[in-house]
């Protein structure tokens, strides 16, 4: 049995805190500690327990393996270094070490064959098998084949979001591999919906290990994904494929192509907890409850808060959340939308507490819960901004056209126009006007939020603070359909979107999880800036006309790419060699 521990090493004079993975072993007499893993380094509290958490999953991995390093990794790297530096010494004068006649070369007959990119597959790759994404495809050990397709589409899809015929292309010309499009239609084929439970479980046990199991949050939010066709499935129900391409509410604004709606749960890190996909018709306020209820019953979390935006409110949604004595949950208020008596509560300014310079708050009783009404300086300017804009461009367009049909079809802003009669004596001649009265009854509203939760002991700045984090869940989304072009999905088969979105969500949880450990252990990068970072780290396959050997030659590779190669304990290679 192995035996590690955490260590927290401060500096002194300085608030950065060391956090490390030691051993104590027995040398002689004594009992020395030895560093087997630098973690990070922490700057405040909240760092500090994040790094620890991860330290207590990296300590799991080494204990798992019963095994430790001979040396730690700054020896390790020492050693490397001097074998180097040795080997480059004794080649003058030892041949059989390495022959350098063998990569003696005239520059003129070198040509660049190729050139591969290595980034992603050697640090996205270790990420892939870590989290073991490659036990979806069922006995992958016999399906090998169908088991690496699934790798490399992965892989294609963080380094370059493509059709799978275009990420076929593109992994064989950029980066060497060769993939037969069969074969990956083969293996979407094997992702059904016991994979994809299987896969949810992979990424929530992930999570859970890089924070300690300390999910104590989960922010839920849902969107639309469009399809690069203008057909509806059929319900059939002989077919046991369900039907998923529907039209419905689009929030790309393609109300005539059909669509999937995702829900997507992801803790206050950012860090995915899982996924659900529902027919395009659904509306979204109708995906929190059957998604909380997947997650609690088939992956076992529970004393969670879980916070949603005010699309999920409404009185059903309530009323499944309250049936859950466990269940807290922060939910986004439609307030504008309440009863009468609510409303001129909420608008009655003399009973706000002030909680800070910029917000004040009251609290209101709603049906036996909390809601909380917030006012801000900040939103209230935002708002103003924003219906001053609005109110401009309807001015444009009421000038530029009298036409009362052109101003109707103009759902955005609608709301602030009339109908006007020009004739007292015939209600054939109208016009559009703006509506003043309801331009004032908006600025009323201007930097209210309402929050609504069954815990009635959060403070108001828990609250806030709470639901405030709701970016993490949109950003996420923003990763999803910009960064991995999950959409236009050009699959028709309800099986195979499916499966499109398994391979999607894959390849987001694991540019979330590499994004994470390099702001733990590094600092904070993008993960396009990630991606652009190991792209770059490539190898050009020079050709030798005159002898007909080949060289791999890698290219220069940047700090931050090293530091992200340390991170996952990837080798970097800088030397060229003889291809075989």
């Amino acid at each position: 049995m192995l035996f590690m521990f955490i260590r927290v090493k401060s500096t002194p004079n300085s608030p950065r805190k060391s956090v490390q993975i030691v051993h104590s072993q027995r040398v002689g007499s004594k009992v020395k500690q030895k560093i087997i893993k630098h973690v990070g380094v922490a700057v405040d509290d909240k760092e500090l327990e994040e790094l620890k958490s991860l330290a207590v999953s990296l300590k799991t991995e080494l204990e798992s393996k019963n095994q430790l390093p001979l040396y730690s990794p700054q020896e390790i790297e020492d050693m490397i270094q001097r074998t180097l530096e040795k080997k480059n010494n004794e080649s003058v004068t030892k041949n059989d070490e390495v022959n350098r006649d063998d990569y003696a070369v005239n520059l003129l007959d070198l040509l660049e064959e190729d050139r591969v990119i290595k980034g992603i597959h050697e640090v996205y790759g270790k990420l892939y098998d870590e989290i073991n994404f490659k036990s979806i495809i069922p006995n992958p050990n016999r399906h090998v084949a169908t088991s690496k397709a699934l790798k490399e589409i992965v892989l294609a899809r963080v380094a370059n979001p493509d059709s799978k015929s275009g990420s076929v292309d593109m992994l064989s010309s950029k980066f060497g591999v060769n993939l037969n499009l069969k074969t990956v239609y083969r293996m979407m084929d094997m992702i059904d919906d016991k994979q994809i439970k299987k896969l949810n479980k992979l990424v929530l046990t992930q999570t859970k290990s890089l924070l300690d199991d300390k999910i104590d949050v989960i922010y839920f939010d849902a969107t639309t994904l469009y399809f690069e066709s203008f057909t509806e499935d059929i319900d059939n129900p002989e077919d046991k494929d369900e039907a998923i391409r529907k039209n419905g509410y689009s929030k790309d604004g393609k109300f005539n192509q059909p669509q999937v709606v995702l829900a997507l749960l992801v803790t206050k890190q950012g860090l995915p907890v899982g996924y659900k996909a529902f027919s395009g018709d659904t509306f979204d306020g109708h995906t929190i409850i059957p998604s909380l209820k997947e997650i609690e019953s088939e992956f076992k979390v529970d004393k969670i808060v879980y916070v949603a935006d005010a699309g999920m409110f409404n009185k059903s949604n309530l009323e499944e959340f309250d049936k859950n004595e466990n269940m807290t949950y922060i939910v986004g208020a439609k307030i504008k939308t309440m009863s009468k008596v609510y409303k001129e509560q909420i608008l009655k300014t003399d009973d706000f507490v002030e909680l800070n310079d910029d917000t004040k708050v009251k609290t209101l009783d709603y049906n036996g819960k909390k809601l909380l009404v917030s006012y801000s300086k900040k939103r209230a300017r935002k708002d103003k901004h924003d219906s001053e804009k609005a109110i401009i461009k309807l001015k444009k367009r009421l000038e530029a056209s009298k036409s009362v049909k052109s101003q109707l079809s103009n759902n955005g802003y609608k709301k602030y126009l009339q109908l006007k009669s020009n004739d007292k004596n015939s209600s054939c001649d109208l016009s559009i006007v703006l509506n003043k009265d309801k331009i004032l009854e908006d600025e009323a509203w201007d930097g209210l939020k309402g929050i609504v939760t069954n815990n009635t002991a959060l403070s108001s700045e828990e609250l806030i603070h709470q639901y405030s984090n709701l970016w993490q869940v949109e950003e996420s989304f923003r990763i999803t359909k910009h960064d991995l072009k999950i959409r236009p999905i050009y699959h028709w088969k309800p099986s195979r979107v499916k499966a499109h979105l398994a391979i999607s969500f894959m390849a987001y949880a694991l540019v979330r999880y590499l994004e994470y450990r390099v702001r733990l252990q590094y600092k904070k990068i993008s993960p396009e800036k990630i991606r652009q970072i190991l792209l770059c780290v490539q190898t050009s396959i020079l050709y030798d006309t005159s002898t007909d050997k080949k060289f791999a030659m890698p290219s220069r590779v940047s700090d931050d790419a090293k530091k992200i190669y340390k991170i996952m304990e990837v080798p970097v290679v800088t030397k060229p060699s003889i291809l075989k």
